[in-house]
């Protein structure tokens, strides 16, 4: 599978419990925090769920 660096951009504030945990699963909570994984199905669907918080880049 392929790597990506996945960035959180913006606020978790005032969002829905379930966005969230996802975005504490995928290793963010912070403003501009990164993590790098493999894009698995899981990651990609988790990603999909919080596209609009999170930015994704390929290694």
């Amino acid at each position: 599978m392929a790597r990506v660096i996945i960035t959180q951009t913006r606020s978790m504030i005032k969002r829905p419990e379930t966005q969230q945990k996802t975005v504490q699963s995928l290793g963010l909570g912070k403003v501009n925090k990164s993590v790098e994984v493999e894009y698995t199905p899981q990651i990609e669907g988790m990603v999909k769920k919080v596209s609009h918080l999170v930015s994704v880049k390929a290694l």
